[in-house]
């Protein structure tokens, strides 16, 4: 099996130095990168089904440092893209306290992984994606068979070739990394390229979901600081206006930048804004028809 495999180019890796270590790790990455490359078509096929099943809930699934990258990208949804934090999921074996803490055996429970989906009360508008480096860890293929049995979408990250996870997926992702310069640590390239995979399908799907305006995270939750000035700052770009009739429509919006570039490039009230935003959540959309 590729990941747990000895790697040829660190097999002196305690004897190098700090800067050859540097170096090895980078080449290391960039091999990385080039599996994901290979994979992308696998990944497109995933994405499209999540849009085209008009999925409501995408829900990952993984052990140890998967699921850890799973939780971890879900979480990033809301404050990215003002998604509900039911639309991404991250599941965990062992639970929440697995985010900081090994537990013993955890991931080794096929029932585990099917009580932890069967909670959640999965159906035909869910998809649920098992991520595991190995490809053949218990917890995910457990997650998997009581999606599959629950009528869900099923899709699978791994980091082999013909993994056993893949054969309980609809959608298999398999992202061939290699040995890793530490023999088994998944945590390094393996971790890597779940994460960019991970990044790839939140991201898109909230894209072609109206979340995003040219390159613009026009649905970002402004939290703190730093986000209110970033959503002012697009309303005043998208819009050509200035920082104090940006402002002005922003406050009026309820600090909500899509309805207030509405309100300003259609000359509307808030409250109109908000009806067209809930006939058609994209901007893009909602000015072409305007237009049209």
């Amino acid at each position: 099996m590729g990941t747990e495999n000895r790697n040829e180019k660190s097999k002196e890796l305690d004897l190098l130095e700090v800067h050859e270590i540097i170096d090895l790790m980078n080449d290391e990455t960039a091999d990385a990168l080039k599996a994901v490359e290979a994979g992308k078509s696998r990944i497109e096929k995933l994405i499209t089904a999540v849009l085209e099943n008009d999925i409501a809930r995408v829900i990952y699934a993984g052990a140890g440092t998967s699921g850890r990258l799973g939780v971890l990208d879900a979480s990033e949804c809301p404050p990215t893209f003002n998604t509900d934090p039911d639309e991404f999921i991250g599941i965990i074996a062992g639970g929440d306290e697995a985010l900081r803490f090994a537990i013993e055996g955890a991931e080794d429970s096929v029932s585990l992984g099917e009580s932890d989906v069967n909670d959640l009360s999965v159906g035909p508008r869910d998809c649920v994606i098992g991520i595991a480096a190995s490809g053949r860890t218990p917890y995910v293929k457990g997650a998997l068979r009581a999606a599959a049995k629950a009528g869900a979408v099923t899709g699978s990250i791994s980091n082999n070739k013909d993994s056993e996870i893949s054969a309980f997926a609809d959608y298999p992702i398999e992202v061939e990394s290699g040995p890793e310069i530490i023999t088994g640590s998944t945590r390094l390239k393996a971790g890597t390229t779940q994460k960019l995979v991970l990044n790839m399908i939140s991201t898109i799907i909230n894209i072609k979901r109206g979340k995003v305006y040219g390159n613009y995270m026009v649905d970002v939750s402004p939290s703190n600081e730093k986000l209110e000035r970033r959503a002012i700052n697009m309303v005043m770009e998208i819009t050509g206006t200035v920082e104090e009739e940006a402002k002005d429509a922003y406050m009026k919006s309820h600090r909500h930048v899509k309805t207030a570039v509405l309100m300003l490039s259609l000359n509307i009230e808030a409250e109109e804004a908000k009806k067209l935003l809930a006939d058609q959540s994209s901007i893009r959309k909602v000015l072409s028809k305007s237009k049209g």
